[in-house]
């Protein structure tokens, strides 16, 4: 099960250190931007989730490994998206998905530790929401945008809450493999933002 959420965990840190360098880079922002947008978005919301769940030392303080990928993954971009023409639709596209996915995968890891946190599954549920969200909120604050989670847009905090209730009830409720939730948690969080996305479905109030 650690090995499981490890893997998950590397996987959501890679879909949204790659939405932080696209938009840095989408904003011509240098090297150090570039890799402090990627390092914010990939940790911001696993960090906020450690500290509400008193676990120290913090997920990527605790594994060097990671701030040294996004670093790499950083200095590559600078040679790949040098030109403003690397930014159309299909760029978009793929910021899209990667952030959809990033939302998914940290939505479950962060309702997973949550409750083997020994938190109430209601507060795991908003701690996987937390995980999931915050990253990106904090990326597109830095690059000047009006986070998603703060506007009237497609659905985005509510893919992450049926995602992460999704896992809470098959985890207590239903007699699965440890891995079911996890993958359910995943898929349905990602299906609905990519739903939401493409048929322009928001909440109106």
């Amino acid at each position: 099960m650690l090995t499981l959420l490890n893997t998950i965990e590397i996987l959501g840190i890679f879909a949204f250190a790659i939405t932080g360098i696209i938009e840095a880079r989408r904003k011509e922002m240098d090297m150090i931007g570039t890799y402090s947008v990627a390092m914010i978005t990939a940790f911001g919301g696993g960090t906020i989730r450690d500290v509400l769940i008193s676990h120290y030392p913090l997920f990527w303080i605790e594994d060097y490994t990671y701030p040294v990928f996004i670093l790499a993954l950083s200095v590559i971009s600078i040679f790949v998206l040098r030109k403003k023409s690397s930014f159309g639709k299909p760029m978009l596209l793929a910021l899209a998905l990667l952030d959809a996915m990033g939302l998914g995968l940290f939505s479950a890891v962060g309702t997973s530790y949550a409750l083997a946190g020994g938190v109430y599954w209601f507060n795991a549920v908003l701690i996987g929401v937390i995980t999931g969200v915050f990253g990106g909120v904090m990326r597109d604050v830095i690059c000047n945008e009006v986070p998603v989670f703060f506007r009237q847009s497609q659905l985005y905090a509510t893919c992450s809450f049926f995602g992460s209730l999704l896992y809470v009830i098959l985890v207590n409720y239903f007699p699965v493999s440890s891995a079911i939730p996890l993958y359910s948690c995943i898929i349905l969080t990602f299906a609905l933002r990519v739903v939401s996305i493409r048929y322009n479905i928001q909440l109106k109030f």
